[in-house]
């Protein structure tokens, strides 16, 4: 028989359950949005610069990968496995890239995971997982932004079904 002490631990693990689910979803569906960039764009694209010159398509992509596996290495080293990081002079290799990207995410959400299991803890980022996810989605939003800016200065306008669908998360 349940009883009100039995049952309210078990609906707020399972309030925590849900929380985590969706809070990882939200990282998945981020990431599905930089794929879909990626997936978009023309392989020649990749050595696009932007008109204020710095870094190229295909370096950007690799400096979100890169970023990740710095904070992979401070807050969970042990869930770089076999990630590496992505060189400048291999930046516009696109399945390289795919793959990476792939990768990172697939460890960041082992740090989101583990950040939400340990009270909201991320090893050297404060104040909270939450603001954790915050800060990679809005920094890896930044350089998508610079991606695009970036294609279209350079003659590789992004086409405008993806230009919007990057914003349909729903679908992603």
């Amino acid at each position: 028989m349940e009883t009100l002490a039995t049952s309210v631990p078990d609906q707020k693990k399972e309030a925590r359950v849900v929380e985590e689910n969706l809070f990882l979803e939200t990282w998945d569906i981020h990431n599905r949005v930089n794929i879909y960039l990626l997936d978009s764009i023309p392989v020649e694209s990749l050595t696009a610069v932007s008109a204020s010159k710095g870094r190229t398509v295909g370096e950007q992509f690799a400096h979100i990968h890169n970023v990740r596996l710095l904070w992979l290495k401070q807050a969970a080293p042990e869930l770089i496995g076999k990630l590496l990081k992505v060189e400048k002079e291999v930046a516009s290799d696109k399945k390289l890239l795919l793959t990476s990207i792939k990768d990172s995410a697939k460890a960041i959400g082992g740090v989101l995971s583990k950040g939400v299991q340990s009270g909201g803890k991320v090893k050297g980022f404060k104040p909270h997982v939450v603001a954790y996810l915050g800060y990679l989605i809005s920094h890896e939003s930044h350089h998508r932004g610079q991606i695009v800016l970036s294609l279209k200065q350079a003659g590789y306008p992004v086409d405008k079904k993806v230009l919007f669908g990057m914003w349909e998360w729903g679908t992603r």
